[in-house]
């Protein structure tokens, strides 16, 4: 078995403007994948608006840290699982039950080191 993070990326700004029936039904969502997947799920978070994010950058010797995230995108980071399966596959039928409602997931495996 592997792990894979899977990525939740959206459109914070298209949450917002869909208010509290849309984040209801998102929560509910995320509660109904987290009951079919829980043999799978090792660990995930959803994470705060990309308002309060901080960047640290290294240049060489020089470290700067801004305000904001590393890229302005229309969608953002919005949360993750950590899953555990079988092959690339499997990490991807159970990224295909991730609420995404305007936005994507992405799948990467995590590299094991010896």
């Amino acid at each position: 078995m592997a792990e894979y993070l899977i990525l939740i990326y959206g459109n914070e700004t298209a949450m917002e403007a869909a208010g509290q029936p849309l984040w209801d039904e998102l929560m509910a969502g995320h509660n109904a994948f987290g009951h079919k997947h829980e043999h799978a799920i090792r660990g995930g978070n959803a994470l705060q608006p990309k308002s309060t994010a901080t960047t640290v950058r290294h240049d060489g010797d020089r470290v700067s840290v801004t305000d904001g995230p590393f890229a302005e995108t229309k969608e953002t980071l919005g949360g993750y699982y950590l899953v555990e399966a079988k092959d690339l596959d499997e990490a991807i039928n159970i990224a295909k039950d991730v609420p995404a409602p305007n936005g994507c997931v992405e799948v990467r495996p995590v590299m094991v080191f010896d």
